[in-house]
């Protein structure tokens, strides 16, 4: 098996950005490469920061102009070279054991094209927090059992679009799944997901470590908040939902295609929201919202 390939698109706060890094060089396993690809973030400081560290395995490289988030993701995979890639946010933080833990799942399943491990949740201070999504996502969605669960092609897609209980930072991808299947284009906020179904709707598999060895980090300003308040994240929502209903049903998956009509749980999610919305929101944003609650 080779070195596991961490790649980080970075576009954010320098200093965890830093923590980030350090995590990785924390790890108890040697094998791993880190690559940092800076999308033209205009801090100086940062390319200072990578030019001390005296260590082979980590590589840091600039882009000549800014791509945005899809593409620096795209390049993330263009320039990997292993087996295995992993695309960290960077903000978020390896336990010591992550690539231990995501070396042993691949071992035991060899032909998973992702694995999430366990992952726990962290706020902007890096204290640990429980909002209600994850609770939903780790108790109500994510498979149940203390080993290796194993979800393929119909069971894994139905299990997702029941509800996303996977955490997008903390997967490890099969490089050659992510060169065979691209980022869909024009759903940004949904873009993980709409890739991950992708995968599922070509037969691929994915392996759930329950080992807990990642910290997600949630910010209250995040984007995928603002996305909630404007409209966009419903919006994109319904979008994709009607897409991966008419796949499902294209395949016969009726079962996936029964739960992509009805998104219980995304409808409850708009239903959690809506205070929020109503508060700070956009008109836009109210009218998704509601939309996104009431209409089939």
């Amino acid at each position: 098996m080779s070195d596991l390939e961490i790649v980080v698109p970075f576009w954010g706060e320098p200093e965890l950005l830093y923590l980030t890094v350090e995590s990785v060089r924390a790890q108890r396993s040697p094998h791993w490469r880190l690559t940092v690809i800076d999308d033209c973030y205009p801090d100086d400081s940062v390319e200072g920061y990578f030019a001390q560290i005296e260590d082979e395995r980590i590589t840091y490289v600039r882009n000549e102009r800014n791509l945005g988030i899809t593409e620096n993701y795209r390049e993330a995979i263009r320039r990997s070279t292993g087996d295995y890639i992993a695309i960290l946010g960077c903000d978020d933080l390896l336990h010591p054991d992550y690539v231990d833990v995501i070396r042993r799942t691949i071992a035991a399943v060899p032909g998973a094209d992702v694995i999430q491990p366990g992952v726990d949740v962290i706020d902007e201070h890096g204290r640990p927090v429980r909002p209600l999504v994850d609770r939903v996502k780790q108790r109500l969605l994510a498979p149940h059992g203390t080993g290796i669960a194993v979800l393929r092609g119909e069971s894994m897609a139905t299990s997702l679009i029941r509800g996303d209980w996977l955490y997008w930072p903390s997967l490890t991808f099969r490089t050659e799944t992510l060169r065979r299947i691209d980022f869909r284009d024009g759903l940004p906020i949904i873009q993980d997901l709409a890739l991950l179904m992708d995968i599922a709707f070509a037969g691929g598999g994915l392996a759930y470590n329950p080992t807990v060895c990642f910290s997600y980090r949630r910010h209250g300003g995040s984007a995928s908040q603002k996305s909630l308040l404007d409209g966009r994240r419903f919006r994109d929502e319904r979008t994709y939902y009607a897409q991966a209903r008419d796949l499902a049903e294209s395949k016969g998956w009726r079962r996936t295609a029964l739960v992509a009509r009805m998104r219980v749980m995304s409808r409850l999610h708009a239903v959690t929201e809506l205070p929020a919305v109503l508060r700070r929101g956009t008109r836009a944003g109210i009218q998704s919202t509601l939309a996104h609650i009431f209409v089939v």
